[in-house]
């Protein structure tokens, strides 16, 4: 899969699971590794960079006398959420048009 379009796709599952409740990175990693992959290195700067733009907050909650910093969603994630949605949409028909036209070709 392409770098550019997998990054958002990995925006848009960390935020997914964010829609559920909040959590903190190592439940990201699992959350997010049934559907695609993902490292520390690879969550962190998402998390970071969701952060930068307004599409989730954080705050630091003790844990078995550990301090351990949660990340939520805000309300600029969930129209995130449903602005990738919308586009996966108009994705969907590119691909079938591109598909049939293949197909075409190919008789």
């Amino acid at each position: 899969m392409d770098t550019q379009r997998k990054k958002g796709i990995l925006d848009v599952c960390v935020l997914a699971v964010l829609k559920n409740k909040p959590s903190y990175g190592y439940e990201l990693i699992g959350a997010v590794s049934q559907c695609i992959p993902i490292s520390e290195s690879t969550l962190y700067p998402i998390l970071k960079r969701l952060e930068s733009s307004g599409c989730l907050s954080t705050y630091k909650q003790e844990h078995n006398g550990r301090i351990r910093k949660y990340y939520q969603i805000t309300d600029a994630g969930l129209v995130r959420i449903n602005d990738f949605l919308t586009e996966w949409e108009e994705i969907q028909q590119i691909y079938a048009f591109i598909k049939n036209m293949s197909r075409e070709e190919s008789k």
